[in-house]
This record gives C-alpha cells, sequence and structure tokens, in this order.
C-alpha cells in the first residue's frame, strides 16, 4: 500500500482494503492504521443498477481529511473478481456485491437447527461459477447429527465432493475440524456466507477467539436464525489468512444469469449439454436429452437436476420481458 502528496501542504493520498461497510462509512485498511472513510457521490451515480459501488475486499484508493483524520475514496480499483446476488426489497433487482477480491467463497449449512439448505447452496455455487470463483462447502453443527442424519450427510458430503468442491465438516463448539478449516484459510483471503444460524461467526470465533465476534441462538420457535452479522466485515487470522464474515441471508438470487446458461454452471451438467438433440434444450421437458437420460442412468443426483430445474424456473420468472 502507498501513500503519496501532491505537495508538501497537498492532501494525502493512501491506498488501502475495504475491511468493513456500514451505510455511508467505510473501514479502510491502510498499511499503518484503519482509516474511516466516506464515498465520493460520483461513484454511486456513475454505476447504474448497483447497490453497493464499494465492498468489502475492494482495493481503494483515499485522501485524508486532516480536520477530522478520516478519509473519502476517490479511486475504485479493479477487482480481480466478485460474489454479488440479486438485491430484494425495494432494491429488488439490482446488483448486491457481497464481497471483492477473495481466493474462495465458502457456503455454511448446518446439519439441522436451521434445516441444510441444498437449493440455497446450488444458487450460490452457481453464482460463484458464473464469477469464476473457487467455491466449496462447510457442513457445520456435526454435533446435532443423530443417526438418523448421517446417511443425509454422508451424501451431501460425496455429493458435492465428487464434483471438485472441497467439503468440511466442522462444529464449533465440539472443536470438530477446525485444524481442517485453519489450514484452507491459512495465507488466503476466504469468505464464508449462508443463512442465519448456520454458525459462521461462531465458527470464526472458534478459529480466532480473540475477535469475539457477536453471536445469538437459533429461535426454537422458528428454528431459524436471527442477522447477528449486520454488514460484512474481513478479519486477519493468526495464520496470514483473512476471513470476511458475511450478514445471513434468507433467499440467494441470482443475478446475470441467463436461463440458456443456467446449466453450464452446474459442473455435474454441463458435460451432457452439447450432446442434447434439440440445441436450445432447456433439459426440462424435451425429448432427446442427454441431462434427464444422465439423471435416469445415475450419473446426475437427481437433487441436484431438480435444484436446476427450480432455479430454471425462477430466472425465468425475473427475466423482463423483451419488446
Amino acid at each position: 500500500m502507498a501513500s503519496s502528496s501532491d505537495s508538501d501542504s497537498g492532501p494525502t493520498y493512501l491506498e488501502g482494503v475495504v475491511t468493513s461497510s456500514t451505510g455511508s462509512w467505510y473501514d479502510v485498511k491502510t498499511d499503518t492504521r484503519t482509516v474511516p472513510s466516506r464515498m465520493r457521490g460520483k461513484f454511486r451515480l456513475d454505476v447504474e443498477g448497483v447497490t453497493n459501488p464499494i465492498a468489502v475486499g475492494d482495493q481503494v484508493t483515499i485522501r485524508l481529511t486532516e480536520e477530522d483524520d478520516t478519509g473519502f475514496i476517490t479511486e475504485i480499483h479493479d477487482r480481480a473478481n466478485k460474489l454479488s446476488r440479486r438485491a430484494a426489497g425495494p432494491r429488488a433487482g439490482q446488483e448486491h456485491v457481497l464481497v471483492a477480491n477473495v481466493d474462495r467463497i465458502w457456503g455454511v449449512q448446518a446439519v439441522e437447527f436451521p434445516a441444510f439448505n441444498p437449493r440455497f447452496l446450488d444458487r450460490l455455487l452457481v453464482a460463484a461459477a458464473r464469477r469464476d470463483l473457487p467455491a466449496g462447502l462447510i457442513i457445520n453443527k456435526v454435533d446435532r447429527m443423530a443417526p438418523a442424519d448421517r446417511p443425509m450427510v454422508m451424501d451431501l458430503h460425496l455429493r458435492y465432493a465428487d464434483l471438485g468442491y472441497p467439503v468440511l465438516t466442522t462444529s464449533a463448539t465440539e472443536g470438530h475440524g477446525l485444524d481442517r478449516l485453519r489450514s484452507a484459510f491459512a495465507g488466503q483471503i476466504n469468505a464464508i456466507t449462508g443463512p442465519s444460524g448456520t454458525g459462521k461467526s461462531t465458527l470464526i470465533n472458534a478459529l480466532e477467539p480473540a475477535l469475539d465476534l457477536e453471536t445469538s441462538a437459533v429461535s426454537e420457535k422458528t428454528r431459524k436464525g436471527t442477522h447477528t452479522t449486520t454488514h460484512a466485515e474481513l478479519h486477519p487470522l493468526s495464520n496470514d489468512g483473512y476471513v470476511v464474515d458475511t450478514p445471513g441471508i434468507r433467499e440467494f438470487g441470482l443475478q446475470d444469469v441467463h436461463p440458456k446458461d443456467l446449466a453450464h454452471y452446474f459442473p455435474d451438467l454441463a458435460p451432457y449439454v452439447n450432446a442434447c438433440q434439440f440445441p436450445d434444450c432447456t433439459h426440462d421437458h424435451e425429448p432427446g436429452c442427454a441431462v434427464k437420460d444422465a439423471v435416469q442412468h445415475g450419473d446426475i443426483h437427481p437433487e441436484r437436476h431438480e435444484s436446476y430445474l427450480a432455479i430454471l424456473a425462477s430466472l425465468r420468472e425475473e427475466q423482463t420481458p423483451e419488446y
């Protein structure tokens, strides 16, 4: 990270990485300190259709404000990658960038409480594939796994490991799998995301107790988590790694994925798409579909095909009609 000044009495510029984003303020970590900084208004005007032009993980240049020791973000450097989702609520349809410039994104799911959600996970993996972003799976809370749950957990583990995704099983409360998780995070910038209540912040606390991140219990009534983590934040680890903790997400809406391209982001479906009878096959209802044949022959897990069809239907609903 560098610093410069136009002259001895001119403004001072520093380069750093955005480690936290809260409203209109951003924490920017430079070589020497963390500077609370604001965004220049032009960034929001220059970037249309995006809820947050600046995201945690972005490399930026700031101009120091001598009066109050804060900064103004004057430049956003090119990103190596990003993970985005489709915004919900008042800004539905816009792009919301969860994190930028990471080495891997990990989807965190719990064995139960809240229940494992393969549909959410598959959407996350599609979003990561869309951006050529390596992804993995953390199956947490294995201490809550009853004997009857074991076949399901083993099936999920093998299902995604066979597709080439690294899969880790962990228990933050019992310490299971933490050594493997620590090794996976070493020397890299990782981000973890998933539904509320899956134990993301608890896992980070188990790796780095000094961080003492706020956590909360899952609701006994709804069996869902509460949004304890309210904003993404990048945390340093003692093994020269970093981890970005993201707020819990109830639904992962896909951004910038066309229905006709969806199958290419499923590594188990992609090898068969060019063998279909029709070049525009959607692998839904058409005859001569190589993907459906592979499902029937056990070469594609039926749950993955069902997940693909569910995502396909949602993308069709979200598509803006062409006139």
